[in-house]
């Protein structure tokens, strides 16, 4: 039996080792990666022809690590509550920070929108209307370590408070919270199959708090997902994913394939953060989903320590004090 810090640390390890294994890939398509690395088997560096960071040594954590972290401290700043006004602006300046030290590794397309009408002086309840993409789900794993799961409707709404500046939509808030409902189940102490449950019932929870956007629903899809997937063979499981899920940064895509990796991998979390790296698009951001859900439902030993270690030791990370402050905000919740 894990002990819960072994779970939520997993769950902060697994999305940083996840997002460094996709690191290179992230952006190519399959034969691209093929052709520059042949397949990934661990962390290795990016390769000059990719897109997004050319170049970055193996074991470089990306937006996804980084914004997840920064939710982290400014949730256990607020006492569990976060300010969209005030998340929306550290997000700009996290934004300038990357652009400083030379990254092109910046928001996405839907923060980046809804970022722009916050300057433009939009509220917060209206900038994040058009939000469709995977960064809510991306960065939402600490509010499933400090917010329990027993109430859904509870745990929707912190989520809502964390993504509704950027991702005020159906699919961008049932995705986010289909994320975060796995994660707490996992710290709880649920088996795999029954995190995974609560995230399709959390989609369907987060969905009807977000503006109704037009799209394929996000628990719908991973409920399908799940069942597909188990009856296809291991050797095929990546092409299917990449071709018929979708690996792009919409949420329906890239949260429906990290569901499906958990589902069809889950018991082997470091075969399917691989499997991820491998499948073209946005590999990062996939296979960091994943980790955190199978990081929470097995703990911190279920991931090979020289690939965390080296990770840790690469991006100067300290998790242990944001274990702590977001556990401490689960017992007080």
């Amino acid at each position: 039996m894990h002990s819960r810090a072994g779970r939520a640390r997993g769950a902060l390890l697994g999305l940083a080792l996840g997002d460094a294994l996709g690191m290179p890939t992230q952006a190519m398509s399959p034969t691209d990666i093929a052709t520059h690395y042949g397949e990934i088997t661990g962390l290795v560096d990016a390769v000059a022809a990719q897109p997004i960071v050319p170049g970055k040594p193996a074991g470089t954590i990306t937006d996804d690590t980084e914004q997840a972290l920064l939710l982290a401290r400014l949730l256990i700043a607020g006492g569990g509550r976060v300010d969209p006004g005030v998340y929306g602006q550290a997000l700009l300046a996290w934004e300038a920070g990357m652009i400083s030290r030379g990254s092109a590794d910046l928001l996405g397309p839907s923060t980046k929108l809804a970022l722009t009408r916050l300057a433009a002086g939009e509220s917060p309840e209206r900038t994040g209307r058009d939000g469709v993409t995977n960064g809510a789900a991306m960065r939402v794993a600490p509010v499933g370590i400090a917010t329990p799961a027993e109430d859904l409707d509870r745990l929707a709404e912190v989520v809502a408070e964390t993504a509704r500046v950027t991702h005020h939509t159906s699919l961008g808030l049932g995705a986010a919270v289909a994320v975060a409902a796995a994660v707490s189940a996992g710290i709880a102490g649920a088996g795999l199959s029954e995190a995974l449950d609560l995230g399709e019932q959390g989609a369907e929870v987060g969905a009807r708090r977000g503006h109704w956007v037009a799209g394929a629903e996000i628990g719908p899809r991973i409920r399908w997902a799940r069942q597909w997937v188990r009856g296809i063979p291991s050797g095929q499981l990546g092409p299917a994913i990449g071709q018929v899920i979708g690996t792009s940064v919409a949420a329906q895509e890239s949260v429906v394939a990290a569901f499906a990796l958990a589902e069809a991998l889950g018991e082997r979390p470091l075969a399917a953060l691989l499997l991820a790296a491998n499948l073209g698009g946005d590999t990062d951001t996939i296979a960091a989903i994943c980790g955190a859900m199978l990081g929470a439902c097995h703990g911190s030993a279920a991931l090979p320590t020289d690939l965390t270690t080296k990770v840790l030791r690469v991006n100067a990370l300290t998790l242990d004090p944001l274990v702590a402050g977001l556990l401490a905000l689960r017992g007080r919740a």
